[in-house]
């Protein structure tokens, strides 16, 4: 199985909707370019920013095949691929086209609250029938449970090259130093997490999978770069502050909501989410714009 790599700022794809809340195509397509003209390492379609449980199943496929169109192969593609009936995934996944995608992207079962053995049966099942390497992802605020360290590293060794890596986003740096620590040779582990992003790569996380890259791919990619590499600016520290400001504005209200407010003011989509989200307060919004006005004057780019 072809090894996908996760090394860079990988960004979480937002679904632009119009007002009547189909999808807005013509904003998707900007999107895509935006992204890759800012130069990110590969993008995640069909995840939790792209309010992918609001799609339904042809939406969903749509957008998968629109956007492998819109890329062509430019950067590399992961399909989010979840559910909390393991049963149910497993007999889609072999249904799914993946042509133009190098792995999918599957979250800890949500709601259930399984035992961390029927999480290791979960993500087992899911390998054992994915024809591309899978890639964890567990986020325990948004689904009730967190994946220990050991769960993640007996999938890590038991599954070499299937399970790929870990989107981890528990915001808890003792757990993901343990699997930083013990990982076999080729897992990889990125943050899920924009405001974590540089603590956990000086850990020895490999980049991020990202949420403010949607609208600040040429800012947010670049950092990320360089502190892999080692090579940080001395200037790196202001704008990391920065970030840190408009990080907490974004997620103030919930993500997807506050991506897509700075998307709007960026003109690259309108603020259109479906019900049970809603755009930002008032409030939310002025910090959103704010923060965004003091990196887009300290930086001096265009948009």
């Amino acid at each position: 199985m072809e090894r996908i790599s996760l090394t860079g700022m990988g960004v979480a794809l937002a679904t632009p909707f119009k007002k009547d809340f189909s999808v807005d195509y013509d904003a998707l397509g900007r999107l895509v370019e935006h992204q890759v003209e800012g130069g990110a390492d590969y993008l995640v379609v069909l995840a939790t920013t792209s309010e992918a449980v609001t799609l339904d199943c042809t939406e969903r496929r749509a957008v998968a095949d629109f956007v492998r169109d819109r890329v062509a192969g430019r950067v590399p593609l992961i399909m989010g691929m979840s559910d909390n009936c393991t049963a149910r995934l497993v007999n889609h996944i072999p249904e799914v086209d993946f042509t133009g995608y190098s792995a999918i992207l599957s979250v800890v079962p949500y709601y259930n609250k399984p035992s961390q053995e029927g999480i290791y049966r979960h993500f087992s099942a899911i390998a054992e029938v994915s024809p591309l390497p899978v890639v964890l992802y567990n986020v325990p605020s948004r689904t009730g449970k967190t994946m220990e360290a050991t769960t993640t590293l007996r999938l890590a060794n038991d599954f070499p090259g299937k399970i790929a890596g870990i989107k981890e986003a528990s915001g808890d740096l003792d757990l993901i130093g343990r699997i930083i620590a013990a990982k076999p040779e080729g897992f990889q582990v990125v943050s899920g997490d924009d405001a974590l992003t540089l603590r956990m790569i000086e850990m020895g996380a490999e980049g991020v999978i990202s949420v403010v890259g949607n609208a600040l791919p040429h800012v947010f990619g670049p950092l990320v770069r360089r502190a892999l590499s080692g090579n940080r600016l001395p200037s790196d520290a202001d704008t990391d502050r920065m970030m840190q400001q408009l990080d907490k504005a974004l997620f103030a209200d919930g993500n997807p909501s506050g991506i897509k407010c700075l998307l709007s003011l960026m003109g690259l989509a309108d603020d259109v989410l479906r019900l049970p989200l809603v755009p930002v307060n008032d409030a939310t919004r002025r910090a959103i714009a704010e923060a965004y006005s003091a990196i887009k004057a300290t930086l001096q780019f265009a948009k």
